[in-house]
């Protein structure tokens, strides 16, 4: 272990702790920070003391060689740093500075329902990851899609059927472990039955327990594929426990997912600074009761590491006081460290993956039904929403997916509800005129009524437009099933004729 001096912080350990047990404590730790040019100072003392991982996002990601510097130096810090990314596909675009393969989300998977194609595609990312030196990866996502009305899981799902999403889980996660890099099926015991996205607060999931049963049946499935990790979900549900989210929960924690389903792998909590927690607990208190009630490690996304650092502070002082069991941590930092035996250091020189599996996997769910005639120098309307902040970073649009196969075609983006929506329709007929074909896309309009207006306008006078959905179907001719850039691309394709 690699000694590191920083005057932001004092290198004493805590007093009343032995030094095994301070390491162990910060083993259940995993830490966001800022920054390309290299590990702030105040993170390396975290990786001193033990920190058991850290966690990239886009604002660490310049390319893929200032990649590769930042997780071998992460590394030189402590061999068994454990480096891990979001790294679904579709929107989840983290790494797109880094050159990572275009694959679809997983709806797209499951629409095309080829598990050796999502094989495919799971192996390009985790070959891409493994090239980078990051081997851990925070997908597949084990949701269920059912609850039109859901805000966060959507096209990162399988779909609503528990064996379609069962056997696409077993297919992601034997490609992931080929590669040497560890997966991890999210959000336990399931995220896609509520109405609130959990990054913005509270979510609850009404259902008796009996109708949340199938909702457990894709995790089974993943623990019983080897899953090494398992990341919970901010939801309360009633049925299992009447008051804490699955992550602060020892019945759905321990009881569900360690008893029932015999998982015995690494239980990482979703990020701390998730609303559906810091709102209601605070990030500190839900690192100590998230512990407590059996998760492995908790991540704390945020680059504030001051964050990160009031966490650690409260699970000591747990500790100290008896508040959290020792032996509790002590059960997750060798869970933890099992982990890091097989995964921390990367398997070596990645070969090479099938760059087009994503394109085509993409392909096959546009076409699995009937589309419409080609069209050529098309005007295309796309609505959607802004991309989320903790998901999609690209903000692709369907007009540019277009004009790359079809020069001729114009376009309007519009990406929030107009403050004239008339006379955003009438400047969109002017621009198309009474010849010019004209397609209307849409991205989950159901949540946003302001699309679903401005559609039903244009195609009140338009009748012959397309109509294409971006999101989930929703009676759409043309489907992506999500907006990652093979998404889009494979509708713009089917559109054109190309």
């Amino acid at each position: 272990m690699c000694g590191v001096t920083s005057s932001a912080y004092p290198p004493a350990r805590p007093a009343g702790l032995p030094v095994d047990l301070d390491e162990a404590a910060h083993r259940c730790l995993v830490a966001g920070f800022d920054g390309t040019a290299g590990v702030p100072d105040e993170l390396k003392r975290l990786v001193d003391r033990g920190l058991g991982g850290v966690i990239l996002f886009t604002r660490n990601v310049r390319d893929a060689e200032q990649v590769r510097r930042l997780t071998a130096e992460l590394r030189a810090l402590r061999p068994d740093l454990l480096v891990g990314i979001d790294n679904e596909g579709g929107g989840i675009g983290h790494l797109v500075g880094a050159g990572a393969p275009e694959v679809p989300g997983s709806f797209a998977l499951g629409v095309a329902d080829d598990p050796a194609l999502t094989g495919r595609c799971a192996d390009a990312l985790a070959g891409h990851l493994a090239s980078l030196g990051i081997t851990v990866s925070y997908a597949p996502v084990a949701d269920l899609q059912h609850h039109p009305r859901n805000p966060i899981v959507r096209t990162r799902s399988f779909g609503a059927e528990p064996a379609l999403a069962a056997r696409h889980l077993r297919a992601w996660i034997a490609a992931t472990e080929r590669r040497g890099v560890a997966s991890c099926a999210k959000h336990f015991p399931g995220h896609g039955g509520t109405e609130t996205d959990s990054h913005h607060g509270i979510a609850v999931d009404p259902r008796s327990y009996d109708e949340l049963r199938a909702d457990f049946e894709p995790f089974r499935a993943a623990v019983d594929a080897g899953v090494p990790m398992i990341m919970s979900a901010h939801v309360v549900y009633p049925a299992l426990d009447p008051e804490r989210p699955a992550t602060l929960s020892r019945r759905i924690l321990g009881d569900l997912l360690r008893h029932e389903l015999d998982f015995d792998g690494v239980l990482v909590s979703d990020a701390l600074e998730m609303k559906a927690i810091a709102d209601r607990y605070g990030e500190a208190a839900g690192a100590r009761i998230a512990l407590a009630a059996g998760a492995d490690q908790v991540i704390v996304a945020v680059p504030d590491l001051e964050v990160t650092l009031a966490c650690r502070d409260t699970v000591l002082g747990a500790l100290r006081s008896g508040v959290l069991p020792e032996e509790r941590v002590r059960e997750a930092d060798g869970r933890v460290r099992r982990l890091a035996v097989r995964y921390a250091a990367p398997a070596g020189a990645a070969d090479g993956w099938d760059a087009g599996a994503g394109l085509e996997a993409a392909r096959r769910a546009v076409r699995s039904r009937p589309v419409p005639a080609v069209v050529r120098g098309v005007h295309v309307v796309d609505l959607f929403p802004p991309p989320h902040p903790a998901l999609n970073w690209g903000g692709e649009d369907l007009l540019t997916a277009v004009r790359a196969v079809d020069p001729t075609a114009t376009g309007t983006a519009v990406t929030e509800d107009p403050a004239d929506p008339d006379a955003v329709v009438e400047q969109i007929l002017r621009a198309c005129g009474d010849t010019t074909p004209l397609a209307v896309a849409t991205c989950d309009a159901g949540l946003h009524p302001w699309q679903e207006r401005l559609r039903a306008a244009l195609m009140s006078r338009r009748p012959d437009a397309v109509r294409i959905d971006t999101g989930l179907p929703e009676g759409g001719a043309l489907c992506s099933y999500g907006r990652g850039r093979v998404n889009l691309r494979a509708v713009a394709e089917t559109l054109a004729g190309a």
